[in-house]
C-alpha cells in the first residue's frame, strides 16, 4: 500500500471493524452510549429513569395519579488512551506480499482489542459481589458457575440468556472437561470467544481475564454479568500515514480512546477461582 493511497476515514473504519471482530469483554458491554469523544478526559452521559411503582387494581375504583419519574444520569469518562506507531521499510515492502501493511494493521487491532478487554475486566473487578472457590476442579466448576447464575437471577435478572460468564483459558479447559457437550457441531454460529452455554448463560473464554499466583495456586478473576451491567464507549480519534524524515519507509500511527463504567453493579459477580499448578 503506497502512502499516497492511504485514506484515513477508510482505514479508521476498517480498523474499528477489525477491533469489533476481536473483542470479547468489550463485546459483552452496553455500547449504546457512544458520544462526542475528542480527547482523553472527554465524558459521555448515560441517562436513566427511576423505578416504576406497581399498584393493585380494584374494579370500579379510580387508579392513582401518574407518578413522576425522576431522571438520573452517570458520566462515563474516557480515561484510556492507547496508540500504535509502526513503520515498514521500503526494501521490506518491495520484497514482501502486497498486503504487508494490511497485516500490520490487523496485528495492531489485535493488540488494541486485547488491551481494551483487559481494561473492561479490571472495571468489572470493582463490583461488590463475589464468589470464591479456592480449589476449582472439573468436578465442581459447573456448580460454581450455577451459583453465579443464581446470584444474578436473585437480582431481578429475569432471563438467563442475558447473562454472560467470561473465563480464562485454564478455567475454560476445566469447563469443557466437565461438560463436553458445550462444544457445538455448528461452531460458525457462535460469537467470537464463545464456547457454549450453561443453564442458558453463554460462556466466553478470554486471555484478558486477570490472574495471580500465590504459592502453587493461581487464582483467576472470572466474571459473570449481564450485557447491560457495564457501559463502554470508544473512538479511534486519529489514524494517519506518514514518511519518517530519516527513513526510507512508510509509517502509520493511530490513537484509540475509550472508557467503561459499571452501570448496574448488582448485575456483576466476580468469580475468584483457584487452580492448582502442581
Amino acid at each position: 500500500m503506497a502512502i499516497t493511497n492511504f485514506i484515513p476515514t477508510v482505514w479508521s473504519e476498517s480498523l474499528l471493524q477489525a477491533l469489533n471482530q476481536k473483542y470479547v469483554g468489550v463485546a459483552n458491554c452496553n455500547r449504546e452510549f457512544e458520544g462526542d469523544i475528542r480527547e482523553k478526559g472527554s465524558k459521555v452521559r448515560i441517562c436513566g429513569v427511576g423505578n416504576v411503582t406497581i399498584g393493585t387494581y380494584a374494579k370500579n375504583t379510580d387508579i392513582s395519579n401518574p407518578e413522576t419519574l425522576s431522571d438520573n444520569y452517570k458520566e462515563l469518562e474516557i480515561d484510556q488512551a492507547r496508540y500504535f506507531n509502526f513503520q515498514i521499510d521500503d526494501v521490506d515492502r518491495a520484497q514482501s506480499l502486497p498486503r504487508l501493511m494490511e497485516g500490520a494493521l490487523s496485528n495492531a487491532a489485535n493488540a488494541l482489542a486485547g488491551a481494551a478487554d483487559q481494561y473492561v475486566y479490571s472495571v468489572c473487578a470493582q463490583a461488590g459481589q463475589s464468589i470464591a472457590n479456592a480449589s476449582v476442579t472439573a468436578d465442581n466448576i459447573i456448580g460454581t458457575l450455577i451459583d453465579a447464575r443464581t446470584t444474578l437471577l436473585k437480582q431481578n435478572v429475569t432471563d438467563p440468556s442475558d447473562i454472560v460468564i467470561e473465563v480464562s483459558p485454564d478455567i475454560a479447559g476445566l469447563i469443557l472437561k466437565a461438560k463436553m457437550e458445550l462444544a457445538t457441531d455448528n461452531a460458525a454460529t457462535l460469537e467470537h470467544g464463545c464456547i457454549g452455554n450453561i443453564g442458558g448463560c453463554r460462556i466466553y473464554v478470554s486471555s484478558g481475564i486477570t490472574s495471580s499466583l500465590s504459592g502453587s495456586v493461581r487464582t483467576h478473576d472470572c466474571i459473570a454479568r449481564t450485557r447491560r451491567a457495564v457501559a463502554y464507549a470508544e473512538q479511534l480519534s486519529e489514524i494517519e500515514a506518514y514518511r519518517p524524515e530519516r527513513r526510507f519507509a512508510d509509517a502509520v500511527k493511530g490513537l484509540h480512546l475509550y472508557g467503561a463504567k459499571i452501570v448496574y453493579p448488582a448485575e456483576i459477580v466476580v468469580l475468584s477461582l483457584g487452580v492448582s499448578t502442581t
